[in-house]
């Protein structure tokens, strides 16, 4: 029985290193706008990656705070699920850009496909994503 509750206990462990492994680094330009993506995007949730946000970025969600005033997203909306993929990368020391490849799929519709270049800057020692486009 012991060996058996000192295995559990190892695997939880590990488990634990591997979860936190996977968690991204919100120090670097990339983590940073992953984040970015991640709220606007996937979660859907304007507040959160204004948080991110600084310059046009922020101006652009601010926006789109004001455009869907009144347009309830909780945990009942049907959101679309959203996959994306890094297709591009190109860093410096106060300055990056990242091109990403969005998948969408919405019930009730066709699958289709969106690009994102989101720039971001280094403020301080913090990084934050100062602009962001989609293509079709």
């Amino acid at each position: 029985m012991q060996k058996v509750s000192a295995r559990i206990a190892l695997f939880l462990c590990l488990l634990a290193v591997l979860f936190g492994a996977c968690r991204r680094d919100l120090r670097s330009a990339q983590g940073v706008v992953e984040e970015f993506v991640d709220q606007h995007y996937v979660r859907i949730n304007l507040q959160k990656a204004k948080e991110y946000s600084v310059g046009i970025a922020l101006e652009k969600i601010n926006d789109e705070i004001r455009l869907t005033s009144g347009q309830v997203i909780d945990a009942t909306t049907r959101k679309p699920g959203v996959h994306y993929r890094l297709l591009e990368k190109k860093e410096g020391e106060r300055r990056a850009s990242f091109l990403y490849e969005g998948t969408i799929r919405a019930e009730d519709a066709p699958e289709f496909k969106r690009r994102w270049l989101i720039a971001a800057r280094k403020e301080a020692d913090q990084w934050r994503v100062s602009n962001f486009t989609e293509y079709e």
